[in-house]
């Protein structure tokens, strides 16, 4: 599909293309939505195998953010951003141009850390522009927002155990955790003192004997995470990897993790899971402490004030399972459905077209 189909296909404001020679910069920012307010996500670096896919992936991810923002109750619109390239190739000068860029969009997209970008990278990017979150503490920010979304995750997933058992308590439970980054091992570290077991998958074996050495568990390994007999599968590395090949081998009754687009097609993954009676709390519901995070650096707001909210996940979770069960949908689609109300509602108020998202 051509870019500007597939901006028509998601329903996407803006895309813009970033090159900077100088510094080898090659970056695409995606605004979905500014209905509730400026459009806002995180900045990721990753090594696509082409730019078609890295288009697709910013567009995907900058869709996610406007719904995570709407469902959070929080006035932001839907934004990301994708630098293309091992992580190896960062540089003072590669993010200070793109903070230029950033800049030049004027407050209409904001940008934060992600996968592969930390707090250094965004004071770089803060050098250039004011449209940037997740700052040190030692720079005027709050620091990086995976601790945030780590906490907002483990209150999700007691949500879903409510949901599926009748009980939050994950005492007992087992747990297999894909991606042991900081919202992966964050989660993990929860989970271990609220009494769950562990089994524990990432692609890099020293972050895996890290959390074993720190957290105890045990190791799993490729597509034994998903063939694991565990009570909760929690993705928290990258999304597309609960799929039409995937589902057939979950053992788990519960599906709920910190990555971001966990399905691989949220249509007919999410019915498939359905069919199956796998509960599956959709990731934009479940890790939106990030944005709850950087939304609280922007309006200066306690980390008291915004731990509070991220573990108010709890609530929403069990809102849209228990509409989806009520109204025979799928989880995706429910909390779409909320999310898309507030939308038409607010935007409705400020006088902008409500139409579909």
């Amino acid at each position: 599909m051509e870019p500007f189909g597939m901006m028509d296909a998601l329903g996407h404001e803006q895309v813009v293309f970033c090159r900077d020679e100088a510094s080898g910069l090659k970056a695409i920012i995606a605004i979905h939505d500014t209905t509730l307010g400026p459009s806002l996500g995180g900045c990721r670096m990753f090594d696509y195998r082409s730019e078609a896919e890295a288009l697709t992936d910013v567009l995907r991810l900058s869709r996610g953010m406007t719904y995570k923002a709407a469902i959070a109750g929080l006035d932001l619109g839907g934004g990301k951003a994708v630098i293309v390239g091992p992580r190896s190739s960062k540089s003072e000068a590669m993010f200070r141009a793109f903070g230029r860029f950033v800049d030049a969009l004027g407050g209409r997209y904001i940008t934060a850390e992600d996968m592969n970008t930390n707090e250094q990278d965004m004071e770089f990017i803060g050098r250039e522009t004011r449209w940037v979150t997740g700052r040190s503490p030692a720079a005027g920010g709050t620091g990086n927002p995976g601790p945030v979304t780590a906490w907002g995750v483990f209150h999700g997933l007691r949500g879903a155990l409510h949901h599926a058992t009748g009980s939050p308590s994950v005492e007992g439970r087992t747990v297999a955790i894909q991606g042991l980054g900081n919202v992966g091992y964050g989660l993990a570290k929860h989970l271990r003192d609220a009494g769950a077991e562990l089994l524990l998958c990432d692609v890099n074996q020293q972050s895996v004997e890290r959390a074993l050495d720190e957290l105890g568990g045990e190791p799993v390994e490729g597509d034994d995470f998903y063939r694991a007999p565990c009570d909760v599968l929690a993705p928290c590395a990258v999304g597309g990897v609960i799929s039409a090949r995937t589902i057939p081998m979950v053992q788990a009754s519960i599906i709920c993790g910190g990555a971001n687009n966990i399905l691989d097609d949220e249509d007919r993954d999410g019915q498939a899971l359905r069919a199956r009676g796998i509960v599956y709390a959709p990731d934009y519901v479940v890790n939106g402490g990030g944005i709850m995070s950087v939304n609280g650096e922007l309006r200066g707001e306690s980390r008291d004030k915004v731990l509070a909210d991220a573990a108010r996940i709890y609530e929403t979770v069990r809102e849209v399972l228990g509409r989806a069960d009520r109204e025979d949908l799928t989880s995706v689609r429910a909390s779409n459905l909320l999310a898309e109300a507030r939308i038409a509602a607010i935007g409705s108020v400020k006088g902008l077209w409500t139409g579909k998202v």
